[in-house]
């Protein structure tokens, strides 16, 4: 096991994706979170503009969790972007980790040195983690930096010194660690690497997200959409924009920690039992 480990670990570490997906990631969530930063401040202006009752320190007057706008609601907002929009990062790192392999047939000497593939894959798995880790942090420091610079340089409040801000900042952390793990799983039921790429694009970033609003819609349903990988990841953080946005509900953080944990087990299962069950040459 600890042969097959440190194998992957070199893998992983003798590539440029890992540190190539934490600047792209790090860049991508400071740009985003500056641009949703200014647009809450925006629309803070326009309604105080408007003569609204509005206090960013004390809430938008209006009925529903849509219509509230205080600055608990901005932070949060702001600050789990990175697990709203950007897990999409992690999750390829982990993919990257097994169709590589495929991509460029090292897999059958990797097989040939390590004939059990459950730990081959087990392997994978752990190995990603300290990679996924650092992708995670480049994530949440972009969107922290950005958000928090543009609201501190309209005057609106950051609330870093919150401790249920800080403890939301970084459970977004381990949720995208958890989606790196995702990943693994995914690159092993789906090897080709430009397939798998394109199908985790789609789903976490268009499927998934009109996928929840759709089923939010209805009372039968609703509980269905805290179950998808995303709202997992949400509900590890424990808010989203989403919640904010009176969009959907999410659940426990325990809950959705075990939630995207099961999706990937239940993935790396299904990849060990097809794509890896076969013979490779």
């Amino acid at each position: 096991m600890i042969a097959a480990l440190r194998t992957e670990l070199r893998k992983v570490a003798t590539t440029r994706s890992w540190w190539l997906l934490a600047l792209v990631m790090g860049g991508y969530m400071l740009a985003m979170s500056v641009i949703m930063a200014g647009s809450f401040i925006l629309a803070i202006r326009q309604a105080e503009a408007a003569g609204e009752p509005v206090d960013i320190s004390g809430g938008l007057a209006g009925d529903g969790a849509a219509a509230v706008l205080d600055a608990t609601t901005v932070a949060t907002s702001v600050y789990t972007l990175a697990v709203a929009l950007g897990y999409i990062f992690p999750a390829i790192l982990g993919a990257l980790a097994v169709t590589t392999e495929f991509r460029h047939r090292t897999i059958t000497p990797t097989l040939l040195a390590e004939p059990r593939r459950g730990l081959v894959l087990g392997s994978k798995l752990v190995a990603v983690i300290p990679f996924a880790l650092v992708v995670a942090l480049a994530g949440v420091v972009g969107t922290v930096l950005g958000g928090a610079v543009t609201l501190a340089l309209f005057g609106e409040p950051t609330l870093l010194g919150d401790p249920e801000i800080q403890g939301i900042i970084a459970r977004q952390v381990l949720a995208l660690v958890l989606w790196a793990l995702v990943g693994v799983g995914f690159g092993s039921v789906l090897t080709n690497q430009v397939a798998a790429i394109v199908v985790l694009l789609a789903f976490t970033q268009f499927v998934e997200p009109l996928l929840r609003i759709l089923l939010a819609q209805f009372d039968a349903t609703e509980a269905a959409s805290r179950f998808l990988p995303g709202a997992a990841g949400e509900a590890i953080a424990g808010s989203s924009l989403y919640v904010s946005s009176g969009l959907a509900e999410l659940l426990e953080v325990w809950q959705g920690a075990l939630v995207l944990l099961a999706y990937a087990v239940v993935l790396l299962l299904i990849g060990r039992v097809t794509t890896f069950r076969r013979d490779i040459g």
